[in-house]
């Protein structure tokens, strides 16, 4: 990248902030971030940056991006504030910070990218464990873990670059061109930013905007909106666009298809190679899901069989997805801070055969929680709801169960722990945002669990 000597002007001072800016910093330019927080709420990220690099919090002054060679976005800053819409109006390039990492990265590793609406950072971490299994060097990050940019300031060495990717993210690429990518899923989420569903789905589809015959992407077949996707692909590539493969629970494909508990594959080279979703330490069929699509991505990139297997028998899941925390006589609570929306919910309420005490509410993405109602109907022996979009979720639930309303996450660990029989679960899977009552999902994962711990 040639930044040297140029003025670059960072939005948002996250974990991504952090990263771009001191990466732009090792790279030459005169650096300044920019947030509208104040500094004594972004301490331990004021002390991450590097020497020389200037700050400008409080706010978004409009000159400063006015005198921008370039701008650089964190994934939570939306292109229609104001003075973003400006800078563009000017011809001021705007990118992410994942075009960013792309950009420092592209002659020295592959990229390997998973977006979807849920799924995305199970299936990447698997991906990484299945690659670092069949001795490849990875470097996890994007959407999970630690920002991209920040690992290439560590001058970490790497076959693969292994990236969740989320929606806000892929706004802003434009030469980012992994050459293996998935989307697992896309149901509604994110709409209280995006104007539309089509809004949102044209950002999913910006993961395959460059990639060509030597590329590959993955999809699920039993996708409703996959048929839509692979309309786009055409249309955007015609015959030099990327290879596609899926993966199936329902029918055999050209990729993995779930038949009689057993996973089979149809890739090129491989023959005669199956798996047994009973040797997976991660449960349910999400996870089956998740499974299939990392293991099509890691054959395709090279990985041995043998490897993919082993990953998988040792892959403990992680922390606020579907996570067991404790069982209290005969009544084991799950966290599952990280279902913030309806698609993750019901994937999350399809895995139990036995009773559930479902706690959720928090901050609306403009849901639609009219789609929980007959698996709530069916699976959920009463409803607990806290937060900001209770009182919309109790409505749109009706009748459909029994429905509690409280007014904090203790008091609803309480009351679940009463209206619980021994055999039941007690899952915290939320459906919305953490934002209304806790600092993001990992709080409120967090905290559930230690209210549980205390029970």
């Amino acid at each position: 990248m040639d930044v040297k000597g140029k003025k670059v002007v960072v939005v948002g001072l996250g974990r991504s902030g952090v990263g771009a800016a001191n990466l732009l910093h090792e790279f030459g330019a005169s650096v300044t971030v920019t947030d509208k927080k104040k500094p004594d709420e972004l301490v331990s990220y004021i002390e991450e940056l590097r020497p020389g690099i200037q700050c400008c919090l409080d706010g978004h002054p409009p000159e400063l991006f006015g005198e921008a060679d370039f701008i650089v976005i964190s994934p939570g800053v939306p292109l229609s504030i104001a003075p973003l819409k400006s800078a563009s109006e000017r011809g001021i390039s705007i990118i992410g910070e994942l075009e960013l990492a792309y950009k420092a990265a592209r002659s020295k590793t592959a990229f390997l990218a998973i977006t979807g609406t849920n799924g995305k950072s199970t299936t990447t971490s698997l991906l990484d464990a299945m690659l670092k299994k069949g001795g490849y060097a990875t470097l996890l990050g994007g959407n999970i873990g630690n920002a991209l940019t920040k690992a290439l300031t560590e001058k970490i060495s790497a076959d693969f670059i292994v990236a969740e990717v989320s929606s806000f993210q892929l706004e802003t690429v434009y030469d980012f061109k992994p050459k293996g990518a998935a989307i697992l899923n896309v149901t509604p989420d994110h709409l209280d930013r995006y104007a539309s569903m089509a809004d949102y789905i044209d950002a999913k589809c910006r993961i395959f905007l460059n990639q060509d015959r030597d590329d590959f992407i993955v999809l699920n077949a039993d996708d409703p909106m996959t048929r839509d996707i692979v309309k786009r692909i055409a249309i955007q590539s015609g015959r030099t666009g990327p290879q596609i493969f899926y993966f199936s629970r329902r029918k055999e494909i050209a990729g993995a298809w779930y038949k009689n508990g057993v996973i089979n594959f149809g890739l090129p080279g491989l023959s005669s190679f199956t798996l047994d979703p009973s040797s997976f330490r991660i449960r349910g069929v999400h996870n089956i899901e998740n499974a299939m699509a990392a293991s099509v991505m890691a054959l395709l990139s090279g990985c041995n069989p043998g490897s993919v297997s082993a990953a998988l028998a040792e892959f403990p899941g992680l922390e606020h997805r579907l996570e067991f925390v404790r069982e209290i006589n005969g009544v084991s609570f799950i966290n599952d801070s990280k279902g913030t929306n309806v698609g993750a919910v019901v994937k999350s309420l399809e895995s139990f055969n036995v009773p559930v005490v479902l706690i959720a509410g928090g901050r609306d993405k403009d849901g639609d929680f009219t789609g929980l109602r007959s698996l709530v109907r069916e699976k959920v022996r009463a409803l607990v709801l806290i937060g900001e979009a209770r009182d919309k979720i109790r409505k749109a639930i009706g009748d459909s169960t029994r429905i509690i309303v409280e007014d904090s996450l203790e008091d609803a660990v309480k009351e679940a722990r009463e209206i619980a029989s021994p055999g039941d679960v007690v899952l915290l899977s939320p459906a919305c945002a953490s934002f209304d009552m806790f600092r993001d999902f990992e709080h409120r994962g967090r905290r559930f669990k230690e209210l549980v711990g205390n029970l």
